[in-house]
């Protein structure tokens, strides 16, 4: 683990001798590029430009999340607004959205870069997302951005483990992926049906649930939680049916096994 600290940070310094653009979530692995990434910027005198996307598909804690992380690191910090939803294709919900979507996000970003001639642009793809499907990784690819996490060898993990270890506030917070993960590939985008589950999500959060994802398959909503809380989530019904049902989906149940990352992936 050492090792691949060691080669992330020679890795940051290399590119901070330049001006550096940081694509900036306030998500655990680009806070902890922030952070490493800032300090090889003031130690080589050159600037840093953290930049938040602000879009339809993604929860509003993001961007609110990113601006009190950035202060806190005392990064620049920017935001670029975007709305995926405006090409077509996007809207059918494709098997390829996030190829297309990085496309449009990544596209805006190097377009701000060349403004501010910066020499690299990053983003926070670590090890363990090269192991699942995640085809936006092909168009950060082609468009040239680095991702030195990944190249570090760096899990999710041990990612974690050294933001806590570096005191970053964001060490524990759980991932909150763009909000068409919610819908089956091939389901219509509905902007209104998003925002209803982003506030589902938000307010199971608020309730004490860590890890959740309100999936929403026509007229079935399908919660996923971490199997420890499948109690509390009983307990706590009355308090958890009234949220659930403000998505405005007929059918609620839980998913018995428990919350997964990419389950929407699975056929």
């Amino acid at each position: 683990m050492e090792e691949k600290r060691r080669r992330l940070r020679e890795l940051l310094n290399e590119y901070a001798k330049e001006d550096v653009c940081l694509a900036f979530s306030g998500g655990i692995d680009s806070s902890l590029l922030l952070y490493l990434c800032q300090e090889a910027a003031v130690r080589n005198k050159r600037k840093l430009y953290a930049v938040t996307f602000d879009t339809v598909l993604h929860p509003p804690c993001d961007k609110e999340t990113a601006e009190r992380v950035a202060r806190e690191a005392g990064a620049i910090h920017k935001i670029i607004v975007v709305d995926e939803l405006k090409q077509q294709e996007i809207r059918h919900n494709p098997k390829n959205r996030c190829y297309l979507c990085k496309r449009i996000l990544f596209g805006e970003l190097k377009k701000m870069a060349d403004e501010w001639k910066v020499g690299y642009i990053l983003e926070g793809t670590n090890h363990d997302d090269l192991k699942e499907y995640r085809p936006g990784i092909q168009a950060v690819k082609e468009l040239g951005i680095l991702s030195p996490l990944a190249e570090a060898g760096m899990s999710k993990e041990e990612v974690r483990a050294y933001a806590r270890e570096l005191g970053i506030t964001v060490a524990d917070r759980p991932s909150t992926p763009c909000l068409a993960t919610r819908l089956p590939y091939g389901d219509e985008i509905d902007v209104g049906l998003l925002e209803r589950i982003g506030k589902a999500e938000e307010g199971l959060r608020a309730l004490g649930f860590l890890n959740v994802r309100v999936r929403v398959h026509k007229t079935l909503l399908r919660l996923e939680v971490d199997c420890r809380d499948f109690k509390m989530l009983l307990d706590r019904k009355e308090e958890v049916l009234p949220i659930l049902k403000e998505v405005g989906v007929p059918y609620l149940t839980l998913d018995l096994e428990g919350f997964r990352s990419g389950s929407m992936d699975l056929v």
